[in-house]
């Protein structure tokens, strides 16, 4: 079957513009479509017909497909050899081949082409459906904005994008008015689909469209950050909404904070509930964990002096001033039931003069917020302790003090003062044992002076303690082990020196301890000590002319 190529083409490009259905996807569900209508047609849907189209030449081919068979068991899905030889001389049919039966296009009857429309349209609402459940299943539970574009006594039609959505009037907010064109904000509360495709289900008028607009960027910063949870939302829609905060920074009061000053951020919140004459009010409601501060907090505007609880029931009493109780019952009723909505307790509300007339037995709110207050400085405290554990050294016992450095200057013990002597005699023994005695010089060799060094006179250290108990009689021991093993070395050292000064007895200057005394006499003199000695042990008297020294003998004895 022919067709207009151009004409096809320009039907496919406005079916994506309007619809955002892609080619791909109207000429598959057009193939689908026709393969359905003409399996009615011919009465079974069991036939293998198929459906190519082919965009370059223009074309669509519908045609049946038969099983060429020796032997035919199901003329319906099957033909016999000789029968598809015979129609078709040229083709030489084998038993297993495919025999095709083209569908000319005066053979389709209307009804086929009606199911074929049908189908059609139920295959584009399937999926304009799945394309819209894929775009809008992640704003499911959001706030979107659209644009109205048809305005019904019934409720308006708005654009939100990729698809036109109804609000209907019983999900407004009071006597709200719309005109084509507005801009207006919905929330998403469920995407599903019907028989007549994809449907978004949108609405003002329910406690989470009001979340929404707390929550959100452009609504109260500190419950956009989550500084402030909104804990709990009763609403009535154009009346009176109540709203139960809690603020997880404890230097934050949720109430002032969402309010704002002078009422400026929940103003900028009403202004967006509706344009009608009556203006939907919002009571702000701090949220506590102590269920009486949570009652007669819910009651605001009015100010509650006490409540009776009966938590059996879940049912309770809240008192006030005798001049508040129509500000706490509220028109019709609303401002109580919202409280009761809000709490879960059945709420009823008495004067003050009937409360005592009847001797209700009440929670004050002073004691109430007492109890609070300690509950929160008990939680800050526990809080405190947790930062200073986390701060601490890890695997130390909790409540562990390390031992801080102790300086000794004035005070004195025993054991000091031990440490102290143990120390100094210590030093008195090493020095001495350093000293040599003083030894005279012999009478022979007078060329030279023995020259002592002046000895250094023993300094007493004076030992600052900066450590604890323990470490000193520690180092009073190893201190101990010290001076014995200087000892030996000391005995050893002075056995040493008492042999060398023995072997040593022919030398006119014994050496000194270098470490204490000066060389009296080099090496190089010494050498030469020793050379003259040896000459005058080869000194022979008879060679010696006295006849010489007569004249000096005569003198003598003149």
């Amino acid at each position: 079957m022919a067709m207009n190529a151009t004409e096809f083409f320009e039907a496919l490009e406005l079916l994506e513009t309007e619809r955002g259905i892609s080619k791909e996807v109207v000429i598959q569900a057009l193939k689908e479509a026709m393969i359905r209508g003409y399996k009615k047609q011919l009465g079974g849907d069991d036939a293998d017909v198929r459906c190519d189209i082919d965009l370059e030449k223009g074309t669509i081919d519908l045609y049946e497909v038969k099983i060429v068979r020796d032997e035919v068991q199901d003329d319906f899905l099957e033909i016999s050899t000789e029968e598809a030889n015979r129609l078709r001389p040229n083709m030489h049919y084998k038993d297993g081949d495919e025999f095709i039966i083209p569908a000319p296009i005066e053979e389709i009857r209307k009804a086929t082409a009606m199911k074929i429309k049908s189908v059609l349209k139920q295959k584009f609402s399937e999926t304009e459906k799945t394309m819209l459940y894929e775009a809008y299943k992640d704003k499911i539970g959001t706030i979107i904005t659209g644009r109205v574009e048809r305005v019904e006594d019934r409720g308006v039609s708005v654009n939100i994008g990729k698809a036109s959505v109804y609000l209907p009037r019983k999900e407004m907010i009071g006597n709200e008015t719309f005109n084509v064109g507005d801009s207006i904000k919905v929330y998403i509360s469920e995407v599903a689909g019907d028989s007549k495709g994809a449907k978004i289900v949108i609405t003002r008028r329910s406690e989470d469209f009001l979340r929404c607009l707390f929550s959100d960027a452009d609504g109260i910063h500190d419950i956009y950050d989550g500084t402030i949870i909104i804990k709990a939302i009763a609403r009535r829609a154009g009346e009176r909404s109540k709203v139960a905060v809690f603020s997880n920074d404890p230097n934050v009061d949720p109430a002032a904070a969402c309010i704002g000053p002078n009422g400026t951020k929940i103003q900028k919140i009403v202004s967006q509930l509706g344009n009608g004459t009556i203006k939907e009010k919002i009571d702000i409601i701090t949220y506590s964990d102590i269920t009486a501060l949570y009652l007669m907090e819910s009651i605001k505007p009015a100010k509650a002096l006490g409540v009776e609880i009966d938590e059996d029931n879940k049912e309770a009493l809240i008192v006030v001033a005798d001049d508040a109780l129509k500000v706490a019952v509220g028109r019709n009723g609303i401002n109580a039931s919202l409280a009761s909505k809000l709490t879960g307790y059945k709420i009823s509300v008495a004067p003050e003069t009937e409360a005592i007339e009847d001797q209700v037995d009440y929670i004050s709110y002073d004691e109430a917020q007492k109890e609070a207050m300690d509950i929160l400085n008990k939680a800050r405290e526990e809080k405190e302790r947790e930062s200073e554990a986390e701060s601490s050294l890890p695997g130390l016992p909790e409540g562990y003090v390390a031992p801080q450095e102790r300086v000794y200057e004035d005070e004195s013990s025993e054991l000091d003062e031990a440490l102290e002597e143990s120390v100094e005699k210590e030093e008195n023994e090493q020095a001495s044992s350093k000293e040599e005695p003083a030894e005279e010089a012999k009478e022979e060799p007078k060329e030279e002076e023995v020259k002592e060094e002046p000895k250094e006179e023993n300094k007493t250290t004076k030992v600052k303690t900066t450590t604890t108990i323990e470490d000193l009689e520690k180092s009073i021991e190893e201190d101990k082990s010290k001076k014995t093993t200087q000892k030996k070395k000391n005995t050893r050292k002075k056995k040493d020196e008492d042999e060398e000064e023995t072997d040593n007895t022919e030398s006119t200057v014994k050496k000194s301890d270098p470490s204490t005394h000066m060389a009296i006499y080099t090496e190089e003199e010494l050498r030469e000590i020793e050379e003259e000695e040896a000459k005058g042990d080869d000194y022979d008297d008879e060679d010696i002319d006295y006849d010489e020294y007569d004249e000096y003998y005569e003198d003598d004895d003149r």
